[in-house]
């Protein structure tokens, strides 16, 4: 299990948490997903095996936002 943290932008609501939770936490392999709205962070806790770190980035981008 691998852990990370993500500098995401474009967050300002709940409405941007849920979606964030929601698509992320839907992928094979992630067993935790935690928006920080006010620190504009992810943390992610994944299987490497099962999902990849770009497809996770490539979620939230799919989502409207921008991870640095």
């Amino acid at each position: 299990m691998k852990t990370v943290t993500l500098n995401v932008q474009g967050m300002s609501c709940g409405h941007c948490v849920k979606a964030i939770e929601g698509s992320v936490g839907e992928l094979e392999g992630v067993s935790e997903v935690s928006v920080k709205l006010e620190e504009a962070l992810v943390d992610v806790a994944f299987n490497e095996s099962q999902v990849s770190l770009d497809k996770i980035k490539e979620t939230i981008v799919d989502q409207g936002y921008d991870v640095e």
